[in-house]
């Protein structure tokens, strides 16, 4: 069981405890399950009103897998999603319809993210349609209005989607997000298949709309520099589980975790006369369906002690809303104690 991941901090909109998703593995003529992908493993965060939390990790972590729990596109296995102190999961009915109406999503690929049978003004105004916002002339209005607002206009909103570029159809992906007028949106890896000059306006877009409509963001994203620029806080995640959340300033000057250190390494530096230490992390990353007994990380951790392989290290709270989850960090004294309590002997902490 995590910390309270909202304990001491005001102004929550989207609180996540203990949330784990996992999926079946079947095999044979039955379909009987014979194990399961633990895609989101005892994850604990949260979102406060108006702020975006960067949610980074290598590929397969979880990240987009824990996004989608949120807004119950995939129905979690365990935990509880918090909206508003609400938990979601009980919710039915009009509540969840509502529910759905304050948070969206946009998704990664702007090509098989738009249906290419509907026009720009069916996409943007599906929405307005089915929650009884508006129909007819004022529907059409009101998608003029949140065309201009992402930087379209009028003249496309009888186009189809093939007939646009990717940052086009992004823009069209962010004005179907905004178009219920929500509070929280989940962008799910939204610039990472545009070209970097096209990231930059759609980052730009999505920190003015943030602005005008005090929006809530979890940015799901692989490019740390990005997330760098956009996010107020970060949470690095790992073969499922969230190994550390700091504010973005303070986990970009002092990364706690062996596993952040590593990804922060790898940002590009943009002065070839400047050498950059890059860390390298040995082996794959494990697999998510049978993951290594105590720290995940420690299969590739090159700071990895023996004691690291029996037991998984506690959220460690540092300050300042910047947790960790390494014995290096703090935790040592929890794992003997919980270690002593079942008859076992203390773990040797000293680097082999």
């Amino acid at each position: 069981m995590q910390n309270d991941p909202s304990a001491g901090n005001g102004n929550v909109l989207i609180e996540v405890r203990n949330l784990k998703k996992y999926f079946p593995i079947r095999k044979g003529v039955f379909s009987r399950t014979v194990g399961f992908v633990k895609a989101v493993d005892d994850v604990s965060f949260y979102v406060k009103r108006g702020e975006t939390l960067g949610l980074v990790g290598e590929s397969g972590c979880g990240k987009t897998t824990a996004g989608r729990c949120l807004l119950r596109l995939i129905e979690p296995t365990e935990g509880e999603v918090y909206f508003e102190g609400e938990p979601i999961r009980a919710m039915g009915g009009r509540r969840l319809r509502h529910y759905r109406q304050r948070m969206q999503i946009i998704f990664q690929d702007p090509y098989s993210s738009l249906n290419p049978r509907m026009t720009v003004a069916g996409i943007v105004g599906e929405g307005l349609a089915v929650h009884g916002v508006a129909r007819g002339a004022e529907r059409r209005k009101m998608v003029k209005e949140i065309l201009e607002r992402v930087g379209l206009s009028e003249a496309h909103i009888n186009r189809y989607p093939h007939e646009f570029s990717g940052g086009q159809r992004q823009r069209i992906g962010i004005a179907r997000a905004i178009a219920l007028n929500p509070d929280f949106i989940v962008c799910d890896e939204a610039v990472s298949a545009l070209d970097v000059s096209i990231q930059a306006q759609i980052i730009n877009l999505l920190q003015g709309l943030q602005q005008e409509l005090d929006l809530s963001y979890l940015f799901i994203a692989h490019d740390l520099a990005v997330v760098e620029h956009i996010s107020q806080r970060v949470a690095v995640m790992y073969l499922g589980e969230i190994v550390e959340t700091a504010p973005s300033v303070e986990l970009y000057k002092n990364p706690l975790h062996p596993y952040t250190k590593a990804l922060l390494s790898a940002i590009p530096v943009p002065d070839p006369t400047l050498d950059k230490k890059r860390i390298l992390l040995e082996g794959d990353v494990p697999t998510p369906i049978n993951p290594p007994p105590g720290c995940r990380f420690h299969t590739r951790c090159p700071y990895a002690m023996p004691g690291c392989k029996r037991y998984p290290p506690p959220v460690t709270d540092v300050g300042n809303e910047h947790t960790v989850r390494c014995f290096l960090v703090g935790g040592k004294e929890e794992a003997e104690a919980a270690l002593d309590q079942r008859g076992e002997a203390p773990p040797a902490w000293e680097t082999p």
